[in-house]
C-alpha cells in the first residue's frame, strides 16, 4: 500500500527502451569505478561535473528524452522549498555532534585548511551538482521504470557505494542519507532540492568541523 500511495504521488516516470535503460547502468557503474580509483581530468569536482553531469545529459540527449523528465527542473517549488528549509534544521544538530568524531573532523577540517571558504564554496557546488543529478535524477528515474517507488532505496545503494573513500560514519549513514534524498526528489520531481540541501550539509560539516578543531 505504502508503496502505490507514493508510486500516485509522483506524475512523472519516463519510459525508455530497456537496452537504453541498460547503457545507463552500465555507465553509471563504470564512471562510479573510474571516479573511485582515477583522476581523469586533473581536480574531483571537474571529474565529477563531466562524469555525473554532462555525460548524462549527453546520453539522455542522444536517446531523446528531456532532462526535464530526470528531474532538470523546479518542480514542485514549494514543497521543495519546504522540504529544503526542514531537512536543513533537522540535520544541523547531527551534523554537529558527527564533526566532533575524530575522523570526521579530521577529513573535512583539510578540505578547509587547503581552500579556505571561498574554495571550499566553489568545490562544494561543483562537486555536488553533477553528483545529485546523477543520483536523484538520472539513476532516480532510470531505477523508477525498472522498479517503481524502490528506485529510491536503489540509487541510495549506489549512493552508499560511491562514498567509500569518505570516513566511516558518513558511509554508514549513505543509506539513510541517500533514500531521504532520494525521497525528496521523487516528490519533488527534481534534483535541485535534495542539491540544496546536501550543499548544506557539505558546508555545515565544514563549518563545523573548522569550530571544533
Amino acid at each position: 500500500m505504502g508503496a502505490e500511495v507514493i508510486m500516485q504521488s509522483s506524475p512523472s516516470v519516463p519510459t525508455k527502451p530497456v537496452w537504453q535503460n541498460a547503457i545507463i547502468l552500465i555507465y553509471a557503474t563504470l564512471a562510479l569505478v573510474i571516479d573511485h580509483y582515477r583522476t581523469v581530468f586533473g581536480k574531483e569536482e571537474w571529474d565529477s561535473h563531466i562524469f555525473y553531469l554532462i555525460i548524462p545529459l549527453a546520453l539522455l540527449l542522444l536517446f531523446r528524452v528531456s532532462p526535464a523528465t530526470y528531474g532538470f527542473r523546479w518542480g514542485d517549488w514549494r514543497r521543495g522549498l519546504l522540504l529544503t528549509v526542514g531537512g536543513c534544521a533537522l540535520v544541523a544538530p547531527l551534523l554537529w555532534w558527527a564533526a566532533q568524531i575524530p575522523s570526521v573532523n579530521a577529513y573535512y577540517g583539510d578540505i578547509w585548511r587547503q581552500s579556505g571558504w571561498g574554495g571550499v564554496v566553489s568545490w562544494a557546488v561543483q562537486d555536488l551538482f553533477g553528483w545529485e543529478f546523477f543520483f536523484r535524477g538520472f539513476l532516480l528515474f532510470t531505477f523508477a521504470e525498472i522498479a517503481g517507488p524502490w528506485a529510491i532505496l536503489l540509487q541510495a545503494i549506489l549512493f552508499t557505494f560511491g562514498h567509500l573513500s569518505k570516513p566511516e560514519l558518513e558511509v554508514l549513514s549513505c543509506i539513510a542519507g541517500g533514500s531521504a534524498f532520494g525521497w525528496v526528489a521523487w516528490k519533488t520531481q527534481s534534483f535541485l532540492y535534495p542539491f540544496l540541501i546536501h550543499l548544506f550539509v557539505e558546508l555545515f560539516v565544514v563549518w563545523a568541523a573548522t569550530m571544533i578543531m
